[in-house]
């Protein structure tokens, strides 16, 4: 008898959904799998699968028998075991019966904490048939679901109705109930080329059998195979495909035998919007689009059908009798807001609330322009431009084209706006004022869209946070993390050199009084930088460089990067470590000195020993050199140049008493190691680099 199987675990179901399809099945992979290796059920090759109707697992070479395992169990002390008549205490006699013996079954094992009673026993290895029942609820319970259903009679719950169980360890396929039917080895092809029930005699036949049935069961296959077939389809027109990830994900979780066909539209749609267009064809009907050399939007539309169907051409048409009426209806929207300025728009803003206890978009919009105007100015800008595009950066909320076509907004404010002829760079920024919109997004290109969309993001941020509702947890409704990133993204990228405590400053002043609580300003700017840390974790740079930085309170977060940068490399010299330490056996010493205590120039004619005056020595001939670097913002050449300082301090510690007998000596040499440590907070606290044990 064979000592492993292949294991095939598949559940059929109504439609799942397209856009959680992926993410169902490698959970539904990854418990099964998890399952197996808790029970030490070895395997070997793991294949996944995830289909409209289907998730499935097949696992090759799955151990039948998990070997057995010694098991050692621990009880009371041995000297506590027997009392001085030689007769079992109660601690023993308890512990041998909650194992089910007399305490003359158990044993005396030696511990590093003396000698204990024992209880040796072989644990027998899990069988895979016996388990794996189990198994697959524990999977299926573990699903990322955010919300489960329940069908018929049945108090079963699951994403959507199942109607199979398929179980099969090699030929065995009887393993109980899941989700209230029990399994077997028969599945189901495609709804409409294969109707009816299909044997299973393997499972190493999974995927063959259902290819034979019209149903490619992997996600991946079926992924590459629609991919493949939009790129064909487009060359043949001469033309490029645009195909979004995440869309191919969702057509992929819409479809099982997935055929590609090309439609067309008529021309004079390309008068709107090309992202309203897209927007239609993307997100109401699942249609890749098609664009020329030039990356202009062509008349044309890729769908993925369901079917093989005998009249393609049927088909097609259908498709373009559906998206033609949606087109239809963007052109009208399109036509209908250019009757009216954007401008106008904007009194209609007061029909909108942002935040109750804020006020009204047109609010915003009021304190967005002044914003702008003032950060415009900072950064040597037209503030006129940045004013007026506040003030217009929110008005297309209330044009129809927006109103049916969410993502239009801000494209269709910058559209509209130079069909008003404002100029280029206000139309801009009515667009970009909302970029970076996710992680890896571009940034705003012109300073006009960059003062209106930081703006933008540090009005809500002093706005929310002045009124008592930070993020908690994972609840960020207003997108504040997101908000603070793009800031800090914005300021560094571009090597915009403004002073965060100053930019939220001028944000808090835009509310009326007594609108916000104190301190808010404050508040946000800790918010915002502790942002930093998790960018900095992802470029691996260890969080004692930023706790360095951090630690001297800056607020400018150009300045901090340069900061985090130099103390990074300068933790890699050899000279770091020894640096670092010295540091804070420094911070610690001065930290101890009464609150009084006030520090003065280093007198060399006080420097007695040959250790500290080699230091001191060194210290004045570097400094000229690192003040030059730092007037320049060369940190990591600064800190390059303290490094030399390495061998001194290590030898004025060695050799020098600090806390002498002599009051003037004393004095001095804190002074000496004051100045010291001050050299190096011109940059950084580079003590927080010793990390703590």
């Amino acid at each position: 008898m064979s000592s492993t199987e292949t294991l095939l675990v598949e559940l059929g179901t109504e439609e799942l959904p397209p856009r959680s399809l992926k993410a169902l099945g490698l959970a539904f992979r990854d418990g099964i799998v998890a399952g197996l290796g808790q029970r030490q059920l070895g395997h070997g090759e793991v294949e996944w699968f995830a289909a409209p109707r289907r998730l499935a697992v097949l696992i090759r070479d799955v151990t039948l028998q998990a070997p057995d395992r010694e098991q050692e169990i621990q009880g009371p002390p041995a000297d506590k075991a027997r009392n001085e008549q030689g007769e079992w205490t109660p601690a023993a006699i308890g512990f041998a019966r909650k194992q089910g013996l007399e305490p003359e079954a158990l044993s005396v094992v030696d511990t590093p904490k003396g000698p204990r009673l024992c209880l040796r026993s072989t644990v027998r290895g899990a069988a895979a048939r016996d388990c794996l029942n189990e198994i697959i609820h524990d999977s299926i319970r573990d699903l990322p679901i955010a919300k489960r259903m329940r069908w018929g009679a049945s108090r079963v719950e699951f994403v959507r109705p199942v109607h199979w169980v398929v179980a099969m360890l090699g030929q065995d396929c009887d393993h109980g109930e899941i989700l209230g039917l029990a399994t077997g080895n028969t599945t189901r092809g495609h709804r409409f080329h294969c109707s009816g029930s299909i044997t299973l005699r393997r499972p190493e036949d999974y995927a063959r059998v259902l290819t034979e049935a019209h149903v490619i069961a992997s996600f991946d296959e079926r992924r590459d195979m629609i991919r493949a077939q939009v790129e064909v389809e487009a060359s043949a027109l001469k033309a490029t495909a645009v195909i979004d990830p995440d869309l191919l994900d969702e057509v992929t979780g819409l479809v099982e035998w997935p055929v590609a066909l090309t439609g067309n539209f008529e021309e004079r749609f390309l008068a709107v919007p090309a992202e309203a267009l897209v927007s239609s064809m993307k997100e109401h009907q699942k249609y890749f689009h098609l664009v020329d050399e030039k990356g202009r939007l062509l008349p044309h539309f890729i769908t993925i059908c369901n079917i093989e169907s005998t009249d393609p051409i049927q088909v097609i048409r259908g498709n373009e009798r559906v998206i033609r009426p949606r087109l239809s209806d963007a052109a009208f929207f399109f036509e209908n807001d250019k009757k009216r300025p954007l401008h106008s728009r904007v009194d209609g803003l007061r029909n909108i609330v942002f935040q109750q206890k804020l006020g009204t978009v047109y609010d915003k919009s009021r304190r967005i322009s002044a914003l702008a105007g003032k950060l415009a100015e900072m950064l040597g800008s037209p503030a006129a431009a940045a004013e007026r595009a506040g003030l217009l950066c929110k008005a297309d909320l209330g044009t129809e084209m927006v109103l049916e076509f969410a993502d239009m907004q801000g494209i269709a404010g910058a559209y509209y706006a130079r069909h008003d002829g404002e100029p280029d760079s206000v139309a801009d920024a009515l667009e970009q004022q909302y970029w970076p919109r996710f992680a890896g997004d571009r940034l705003p290109e012109h300073l006009t869209a960059v003062t209106v969309g930081l703006a933008d993001r540090l009005d809500t941020l002093v706005g929310i946070f002045g009124i008592g509702q930070p993020p908690t947890g994972s609840r960020d409704p207003f997108a504040l993390r997101r908000a603070s990133l793009a800031v800090l993204r914005i300021l560094v990228e571009k090597s915009l050199d403004l002073d965060l405590r100053d930019c939220l400053a001028e944000a808090v002043a835009g509310y009326a009084p007594d609108t916000l609580a104190a301190g808010t300003a404050a508040q946000v700017l800790d918010y915002m930088l502790e942002r930093f840390r998790a960018w900095y974790e992802e470029e691996s740079i260890p969080v004692e460089v930023f706790r360095a930085v951090s630690a001297n309170s800056p607020s400018r977060p150009l300045d901090i990067q340069r900061r985090v940068y130099a103390v990074h490399a300068f933790s890699q010299l050899p000279e770091a470590a020894a640096l670092a330490a010295a540091n804070k056996r420094v911070s610690n010493i001065l930290d101890k000195l009464d609150a009084g205590f006030e520090f003065g120039e280093v007198e060399v004619q006080l420097l007695t020993d040959p250790a500290e005056r080699a230091l001191a020595a060194r210290m004045a001939d570097l400094a000229s050199v690192s003040s030059g670097h730092l007037r320049h913002g060369a940190y990591t050449e600064a800190l390059s140049c303290l490094a030399e300082l390495q061998a001194p301090v290590d030898a004025f510690f060695e050799q020098v008493m600090v806390n002498t007998d002599d009051d003037a000596l004393r004095r001095n040499r804190l002074n000496l190691l004051y100045t010291l440590r001050q050299m190096f907070l011109q940059v950084a606290d580079i003590s927080q680099l010793v990390v703590a044990r």
